[in-house]
């Protein structure tokens, strides 16, 4: 479980023609806390921004995931366990004219997992500042150990993205986004083990993987107070795993400095081609993990934001606390609890405070 910083803006502001620019200076800090079906995942995060030039911007990101798991793969195959896992980013952003050109890297690492992300980007205003078309690739080099074994091996990805993004009318945005992964090494986990007529063995997974994503939402301003989102994406690889998700948002002002916003997502998911519950015999391909199977889930979501603007030290211009809550449902359609032969469901919940300053 990857947790990621979600700074969710309040999306209200009535939609203006504005040239391409650098993101502005700002100051971010985080706790999160993932808590369900047996994982707790917490830590801090930390981010800057700060321009070097006019045309230049450099950003810095270090992220700590704390994980205790007794979840069901866990205590069914193995023991309970507890690691860290840190992140590291860094960025570079370059403005020139109506084209924002960004680098990236990012550096993962727990006991038994190191990751090494490059990335480029650019975006291009076209249109007198109506549309915006980006792209963008990133490469991954992964390392995958066990750590009570000397077991080692490694993982290619290539992440190629293409985006639209067109200004309809003054108060309605448009976005079109496509997505598609090409992975190439040790795709499984080497704890995890599938059944054959109830007997644990090893899972076999293949060592490719293509995914591709489409996605389209929008933002519409409804009034000065109150904007709406809706967002639906689809999803679909060479492991046979096809998914739709569909999410609706409202962000609404209250008073002054006071904003809440309100989300619900629904996820749905046909598993993998190799997935079994319980296999009738061996296969080249093996796999129980539940996040290859047929699911559901559902996930509803609030956030409050006060808003800070006058008498701020240090010299910041204006500042924002912000709390979050997301409570997350999962149904499994053919993946059973082995303890009681139930299909197995379970729910979490999401919690993050942050604090984000601008200068």
């Amino acid at each position: 479980m990857r947790l990621r910083l979600l700074i969710v803006p309040a999306l209200l502001a009535t939609v203006t023609l504005s040239a391409a620019t650098l993101p502005e200076d700002r100051v971010e800090a985080m706790y999160h806390r993932y808590d369900g079906g047996g994982v707790t995942v917490d830590g801090p995060a930390v981010f800057a921004r700060r321009h070097i030039t006019n045309t230049v911007s450099a950003a810095a990101e270090y992220y700590v995931d704390s994980i205790s798991s007794a979840s069901i793969d866990v205590v069914t195959s193995a023991s309970p366990y507890s690691e860290q896992r840190t992140e590291t980013h860094l960025g570079l952003d370059w403005l020139y004219g109506d084209t924002l050109m960004a680098a990236s890297f990012t550096h993962s690492d727990e006991s038994d997992y190191q990751s090494d992300t490059y990335g480029l980007s650019v975006a291009q205003d076209v249109f007198g500042g109506m549309t915006t078309i980006s792209m963008g690739y990133a490469h991954g080099d992964d390392t995958v150990e066990r750590v009570d074994t000397d077991f080692e091996d490694t993982v290619d990805r290539d992440n190629f993205v293409l985006g639209l993004t067109q200004i309809l009318t003054p108060t309605l945005l448009a976005t079109a986004d496509y997505e598609a992964v090409l992975e190439d090494g040790y795709l499984a986990n080497p704890y995890r083990s599938a059944r054959i007529l109830g007997a644990q063995v090893p899972e076999r997974y293949p060592r490719t993987r293509t995914s591709h994503a489409l996605a389209f939402s929008g933002i519409k301003s409804w009034s000065k107070d109150t904007a709406l989102r809706g967002r639906y994406r689809y999803f679909t690889d060479t492991w046979d795993i096809k998914a739709h998700t569909f999410e609706l948002g409202i962000s609404r002002y209250l008073g002054e400095r006071w904003t809440a916003d309100v989300s619900y997502r629904f996820y749905t998911q046909d598993g993998a081609s190799f997935y079994s519950d319980d296999f009738d015999g061996e296969y080249n391909y093996m796999s129980r993990d539940k996040e290859l199977s047929d699911f559901d889930s559902h996930a509803l979501g609030g956030r409050l934001s006060w808003s800070m603007k006058n008498g701020l030290p240090l010299g910041l211009d204006r500042a924002n606390l912000t709390l979050s809550y997301d409570y997350v449902r999962f149904d499994y359609d053919n993946f059973t609890d082995i303890r009681n032969g139930d299909l197995y469901e379970f729910s979490s919940q999401v919690f993050q405070l942050y604090f984000t300053s601008w200068y």
